[in-house]
């Protein structure tokens, strides 16, 4: 089963918090047991699990900004001026996440969050969820 979640960005550079929204398409694909895949299905962008507090959220901007600045003569830019952004998400995010759910609930630590970073925006993007569920096992 998969489901889309639409991600609307409005900045260049922002990270937004999918969280819920994933957890929704589990509620609404009725799976107890499994794991939730989560695709975004753009190269400028990426998906990461961690901890959303501002802080933190702009010490990842700052420190992608410093190790992969914009405009520094890289050979992709003579298309369409986005290096950077294609070099941040290969180099730092994954396209992909792998979660798992156990009684209709995503399995994640005690601060984690599934993020979605957009790194060429503003833009109308959209991430993918594919649920498969697994047998629960006798006894359990």
């Amino acid at each position: 089963m998969i489901f889309t979640i639409e991600v609307p960005t409005g900045e260049r550079f922002q990270i937004v918090d999918i969280t819920d929204e994933v957890q929704r398409k589990i509620r609404e694909g009725k799976m107890k047991h499994g794991i939730a895949l989560v695709f975004t299905k753009h190269t400028t962008t990426g998906l990461m699990i961690n901890e959303p507090e501002e802080g933190l959220l702009q010490d990842f901007k700052s420190k992608m900004k410093e190790l992969i600045p914009e405009g520094k003569g890289y050979l992709h830019d003579r298309i369409d001026s986005n290096a950077h952004s294609h070099l941040r998400a290969g180099l730092f995010l994954n396209s992909e996440l792998v979660i798992p759910v156990d009684g209709g609930k995503l399995l994640l630590g005690t601060w984690q969050r599934i993020l979605f970073v957009e790194l060429d925006g503003p833009r109308h993007r959209e991430v993918l969820v594919m649920l498969c569920p697994c047998q629960e096992l006798p006894g359990e």
